[in-house]
C-alpha cells in the first residue's frame, strides 16, 4: 500500500477564515471555494454523515450504477475531481469499482483529509491541490473520472468536462453524481432555511437551551452559509447537462435524477443536525434519519420516478465516454 501526499508546493489549509477574508471571497469565487471547503474539511464527514463502511460503500456504488449502468469492473485507475474528503472515490474503491485512485480539490484542507482517509483505509491513492478547469495530469491517464456534488462549484463546467475528457483514456468513462437540479435546489434551500430559523429560535427557550449550540458555533455556521451562497454557482436541468457534456466532446451521454420524497425529508434532517449539539442525537435519531431516507428513496425509485418529471428530483447524475477506443 502506498499513499503519496502532496509534494510540498501545495498551499497549506486555512481552516479559520477571517471576516476580512470572507468579504474578499464574496468578490472571488475561487477564493470562496478554498476558504469554505478548508473551513469545512475537518468536520465535513460528521456534518454530512459520511462514513467509509458498508452503508456509504453501498450508497456510492449505487450512485455509480444508477448513472452508468452495469460496467466491467474494476477500472484500473480512477480520478476524483473535487474530492472533498474522498467520500465518493474511496467508497467506490472499497466497493471494487477501481483499483488505484487520485484525488484533486481546490481546497488544500479537503485534499489533506481525503489522503488521511485513504491512508487509514489502506487504499492506493495520491492527491493534488488542483483547479478542475486545468487538471494537472497528462493526456490519456485515467480509465475513470468521478465526482460527487462538484460540477455546481466549477465556474466553467464545459471547460472542466473538456479537461476530464483530455485526461481520460479513449473509451474511458466519467460519472458525476449529487448535482443539484434547478427545481430541487429551490425547495431544498427553502426547507433548509425554514428549519434553521425554526430550530435556532425555538432553542432560545429556557427549557430547550441545552439543545442549542454555543452562539460562537452558530455564528461560524452563519459565516460558512454566507460563503456557501457564493460557492454554489450552478443548478442543472438534466437535459441541459446532457447538452453540456455532449458539447464538451463526450459520447454515450446520459443524465438521470433521484431523490424527490427523500430530499423533502433529508434537507430538514441535515439542517436540524447542524443546528443542535451532536451529543443530543443518538442512535435512535440516526436510525430514523437513515431509515426514513431509505424508505423514501425506495418510493422515489419504484413509484415517483414513473410519474414525476426527472427535473423535479433533487440529485442529477451524468455519465459519458471519451470517444476513440
Amino acid at each position: 500500500m502506498t499513499v503519496s501526499r502532496t509534494d510540498g508546493v501545495d498551499p497549506a489549509p486555512n481552516p479559520h477564515a477571517t471576516a476580512e477574508e470572507v468579504a474578499a471571497a464574496l468578490e472571488d469565487t475561487k477564493l470562496a471555494q478554498v476558504l469554505y471547503h478548508d473551513w469545512e474539511a475537518e468536520t465535513y464527514d460528521e456534518k454530512w454523515s459520511i462514513s467509509y463502511d458498508e452503508r456509504c460503500i453501498d450508497y456510492a456504488k449505487g450512485r455509480f450504477v444508477a448513472a452508468a449502468g452495469d460496467q466491467p469492473l474494476p477500472y484500473e485507475r480512477a480520478l476524483e475531481l473535487g474530492c472533498g474528503t474522498g467520500f465518493f472515490l474511496l467508497n467506490l474503491m472499497q466497493g471494487g469499482v477501481a483499483k488505484t485512485g487520485s484525488v484533486t480539490d481546490l481546497s488544500p484542507g479537503m485534499v489533506k483529509v481525503a489522503l488521511r482517509n485513504a491512508e487509514n483505509l489502506g487504499l492506493d491513492v495520491d492527491g493534488r491541490v488542483a483547479d478542475a478547469e486545468t487538471i494537472p495530469y497528462e493526456d490519456n491517464t485515467f480509465d475513470l473520472v468521478v465526482g460527487h456534488a462538484v460540477l455546481h462549484h466549477i465556474p466553467d463546467v464545459e471547460q472542466s468536462l473538456r479537461e476530464v475528457l483530455r485526461v481520460l483514456k479513449p473509451g474511458g468513462r466519467f460519472v458525476f453524481a449529487g448535482e443539484p437540479s434547478t427545481i430541487g435546489n429551490a425547495y431544498a434551500r427553502l426547507l433548509g432555511r425554514v428549519t434553521w430559523e425554526a430550530t435556532t429560535n425555538i432553542t432560545r427557550l429556557p427549557f430547550l437551551r441545552d439543545w442549542r449550540r454555543p452562539q460562537t458555533e452558530l455564528d461560524e455556521s452563519s459565516r460558512a452559509a454566507a460563503l456557501e451562497a457564493v460557492v454554489d454557482l450552478h443548478t442543472f436541468d438534466p437535459s441541459d447537462l446532457e447538452k453540456l457534456a455532449s458539447s464538451a466532446g463526450a459520447v454515450e451521454v446520459k443524465a438521470s435524477s433521484e431523490e424527490f420524497a427523500a430530499a423533502l425529508l433529508g434537507w430538514p434532517v441535515r439542517t436540524f443536525e447542524a443546528a443542535v449539539p451532536q451529543e443530543k442525537l443518538g442512535w435512535n435519531w440516526a436510525k430514523f434519519a437513515f431509515g426514513g431516507w431509505k424508505t423514501l428513496s425506495w418510493v422515489d425509485e419504484n413509484i415517483l420516478k414513473h410519474v414525476v418529471p426527472r427535473s423535479f428530483f433533487y440529485n442529477v447524475m451524468i455519465t459519458g465516454v471519451k470517444p476513440g477506443k
